[in-house]
């Protein structure tokens, strides 16, 4: 398979977990978050999402790398942004979570706004890497 072949082989990759955050998220605005047992869900889809655009991350960039560096560079930026924010923004899950079960009423407001800022976050990176489409393509 050629270099560009590859890298619009990778975009797909990319588009799999980013669609399907974006598709199975949008649930969980429908129900309270004052439910234990649903944000856990919440917490472990978040987790698992950063994951997956780490190592989906690490695939596009190699695959990027040799056809198209300049996209390369936008996939790694992506990647360490998964990497980097990870941490942080369970971080700051936990502490929502810690601050309902104690009986803080705020926190439920602040885990809605934690969901609202990654299912954004998560809709512009897919317009992102589906507006690059095109270029990609061109370049193939």
């Amino acid at each position: 398979m050629r270099p560009d072949a590859v890298a619009v082989g990778a975009l797909v990759i990319l588009l799999f977990p980013m669609g399907y955050f974006l598709l199975a998220s949008p649930a969980f605005l429908l129900v309270k978050l004052d439910i234990p047992p649903v944000t856990q869900l919440l917490r472990g889809m978040f987790n698992i999402q950063f994951r997956m655009m780490s190592v989906a991350g690490f695939i596009g960039t190699a695959a990027f790398l040799p056809a198209q560096p300049l996209f390369a560079v936008g996939i790694g930026l992506m990647t360490a942004f998964a990497i980097w924010g990870r941490p942080r923004f369970m971080q700051q899950m936990d502490d929502q979570l810690s601050a309902r079960d104690a009986g803080d009423t705020d926190a439920v407001r602040q885990l809605r706004r934690l969901h609202w800022s990654g299912m954004l976050c998560n809709a512009a990176l897919i317009a992102a890497v589906v507006a690059s489409i095109p270029y990609v393509a061109m370049s193939t």
